[in-house]
């Protein structure tokens, strides 16, 4: 129980620093989530579908998410090149000027994770994922 508290508390302290760190830029940790995953793409698109996938979070909130983002002008959809029954996502140069400058942010509040050696960090990152694998979060 004493783990499962200190997890659960360590998830609140972490999000609302860095939900402090994005207040600033408008958005919230899921929109910051999605426009990262876009920034990084190759094309900075990516279908619907695919960024729930990635996200790993349920399609209705995909398109939340996106509605917001599309709203604030930071991604637009576009229609899939090849596949008419797909949309894509489309970070727009506001989305990634918006990204870069709350990802410095973000970085400078150590990503919530302040007072942790480069080492501890490894270590609580290699821990969480063991436990996630094992619940099947991610392969």
């Amino acid at each position: 129980m004493a783990a499962a508290t200190s997890v659960m508390r360590a998830q609140q302290i972490v999000l609302a620093q860095v939900d402090e760190a994005l207040k600033p830029f408008d958005l919230t940790f899921a929109r910051y989530e999605a426009l990262v995953l876009l920034s990084f793409s190759r094309s900075g698109a990516l279908p619907l579908g695919k960024m729930g996938e990635r996200l790993m979070i349920h399609p209705t909130s995909v398109t939340n998410i996106v509605d917001r983002l599309e709203a604030q002008g930071l991604v637009r959809r576009v229609p899939h090149p090849t596949d008419r029954r797909t949309t894509l996502c489309e970070i727009t140069r506001d989305g990634r000027e918006r990204v870069d400058k709350a990802t410095a942010a973000v970085t400078a509040v150590d990503l919530g994770i302040t007072g942790l050696t480069e080492r501890e960090v490894e270590q609580l990152t290699r821990l969480l994922a063991k436990l996630r694998r094992e619940r099947g979060d991610f392969g």
